[in-house]
């Protein structure tokens, strides 16, 4: 018989991901009556540009929950994020997702049109982008997606460029 070695760690290491999973696709945030959502935030422990993102956020205004977790492939295949659209860290907000360092006004447009979709992506980790923003980086043009159910995808907010 296999002894487990019960440890916050081990908790974590093992729960975490699929408390993640479950959040995601049951929708979360507060109440569509609510003024300002949380945001989930799903992050590796090792990545520095997801606290520039996560700062991004809260100097915009939303108040943001994070999870460190190892596994955030099971977290996006779980939200039904495709493979092409993945980036360092995975959000959500009132039932949507949010795969990237997809900007704070992007995200405002979201919950106030309200589209029938699941969420919304930025593929990689374009400069110029919350996150990966600074003064000795050059900024790129670069476009946030809106991720159908089906799970194809269209352009739903351009910046720079």
């Amino acid at each position: 018989m296999l002894a487990l070695r019960f440890s916050r760690r081990n908790l974590l290491r093992t729960a975490a991901p699929a408390a993640g999973a479950a959040l995601l696709t049951a929708g979360l945030g507060l109440p569509a009556h609510a003024a300002e959502p949380a945001i989930e935030v799903w992050r590796s422990p090792t990545c520095s540009c997801c606290h520039s993102w996560i700062a991004h956020l809260e100097k915009a205004g939303f108040t943001v929950r994070v999870h460190e977790v190892e596994d955030l492939e099971h977290i996006r295949h779980s939200a039904g994020i495709p493979d092409d659209f993945a980036s360092c860290h995975t959000g959500a907000v009132a039932g949507y997702v949010l795969e990237g360092h997809i900007p704070a006004v992007a995200i405002r447009k979201l919950l106030a049109e309200r589209p029938p979709i699941r969420g919304l992506a930025l593929p990689g980790m374009p400069m110029g982008s919350p996150g990966m923003d600074g003064p000795d980086m050059p900024a790129e043009p670069f476009t946030v997606l809106a991720l159908a159910k089906d799970g194809s995808s269209t352009a739903f907010m351009a910046f720079g460029g």
